[in-house]
């Protein structure tokens, strides 16, 4: 069992889902009301090719990952021979397959993705993860998240386009911006990806994200999940590793202590760029049975 500060048991032995749990159908309600102008705007990074095509190296991306993989079967090159007949002259191309990794799209992680000790969340066995899945607290448990969405814009609260490199986002300016309500999306701009239509070295020399005082304030306000547009939430160093000790790892912290899922990489320009602080959150992850994470694409309803 965990010291620190932490859910376990909060919402009973058994839980697989954390503070989703706080999204009752009042909140999901309450959260509709934060949409004014019904605008829709997509906050996923595109996934695109495959890894022997140039196309992934477009996408932003931790280098060494496995790239995001799409393969269709219509012309041969990739996957199969030739587009399937339907009858009547009608050619079909399939999606046959799309393999995605931590780190290089959009994705939220599951509450099995990281633990510390012998425990998941919640004192799950971490035994339970294995190759073939997790038989607790994969990412099957989330569901569809509708929230209401609180946009900390931290680079242009502070006159600029995106963060360095090295910047650790403080509690209090997390402060200066908003206080989420309990059951908030808390979505983090670093503005880091414009790094990557600049210089892909200049990408991979390090991240900005929260720091772990940070992270820790977000739990004590009981947001249902983090977001941001980084790799890791955290920041990342030059060689695309967390610099914190393991006490103050925000997945350690978000996931494992306090059962809140993380959805990292998003695009969140168009979201920055409406100067709307709150929205309606939606993201829903494929039901992976016993997956630790999954691609989405979260939309912000303005």
């Amino acid at each position: 069992m965990v010291h620190e500060p932490n859910n376990w048991g909060r919402f009973g032995p058994d839980d697989q889902r954390g503070t989703l749990n706080l999204l009752t159908p009042a909140l999901v309600l309450e959260a509709l009301r934060s949409a004014v102008t019904g605008e829709v705007l997509s906050l996923a990074m595109p996934i695109r090719g495959a890894t022997s095509s140039a196309a992934p190296t477009t996408v932003p991306h931790l280098r060494g990952r496995p790239l995001p993989q799409h393969f269709m079967s219509v012309d041969g090159g990739d996957y199969a021979a030739g587009a399937r007949p339907v009858g009547d002259g009608l050619r079909v191309a399939d999606d046959a397959l799309l393999v995605t990794h931590h780190g290089t799209t959009t994705h939220m992680d599951a509450l099995c993705h990281m633990w510390t000790g012998d425990e998941l969340y919640n004192g799950h066995p971490a035994a339970r993860v294995r190759s073939y899945g997790a038989t607790r607290c994969g990412i099957e448990h989330v569901g569809g998240v509708v929230a209401r969405g609180v946009l900390f814009d931290v680079p242009r609260h502070l006159g600029l386009d995106h963060l360095p490199a090295d910047f650790r986002i403080p509690a209090g300016l997390l402060r200066e911006i908003a206080t989420p309500r309990p059951g908030d999306v808390a979505v983090i701009r670093t503005g880091w990806p414009l790094a990557w239509e600049r210089s892909r070295e200049e990408y991979w020399a390090g991240q900005p994200g929260l720091s772990a005082e940070a992270g820790a304030w977000l739990a004590g306000l009981d947001v249902s999940a983090v977001a941001s547009d980084n790799a890791a939430i955290g920041g990342l160093n030059a060689h695309q590793l967390a610099d914190e000790p393991a006490a103050d790892d925000l997945h350690l912290i978000l996931l494992h202590r306090h059962g809140i899922h993380l959805i990292e990489m998003l695009w969140l320009e168009e979201l920055g760029a409406a100067g709307r602080t709150e929205f309606v959150f939606v993201a829903a992850p494929l039901r992976i049975e016993g997956g630790t994470g999954s691609p989405v694409t979260p939309l912000a309803v303005l």
